[in-house]
């Protein structure tokens, strides 16, 4: 999967189109990801130990990988990912600056 954990995307499609947020999990069997802040959704609850009044909380859902693009770091806009193989390495490459990814 071309997003990882920490990236910063850009939603391009569906309900959040424009929004921007970090993938705070990826879920590559599913081809999914968990983006900060959107696709909020209310989840019931019943009371618990951690929420003793139970009730309606609001969390982020997962969306599909296709529908999210990473921003380039260098301009701040949407990029294609490209891969190159640097000092026997396969490094992430963003298609639009040629920059790297990957720390």
């Amino acid at each position: 999967m071309h997003i990882k954990k920490g990236d910063t995307v850009k939603v391009i499609s569906g309900k959040d189109k424009g929004k921007t947020g970090v993938v705070l999990t990826a879920l590559p069997k599913k081809e999914r990801v968990l983006v900060e802040g959107v696709n909020i959704v209310k989840k019931h609850t019943k009371p618990n130990q951690a929420n003793p009044q139970g009730g309606i909380v609001s969390q982020e859902a997962a969306i599909h990988v296709s529908n999210v693009m990473l921003l380039d770091p260098k301009s701040g806009e949407p990029t294609r990912v490209g891969y190159k193989v640097e000092d026997g390495k396969k490094v992430r490459v963003a298609k639009k600056s040629g920059e790297k990814l990957d720390k």
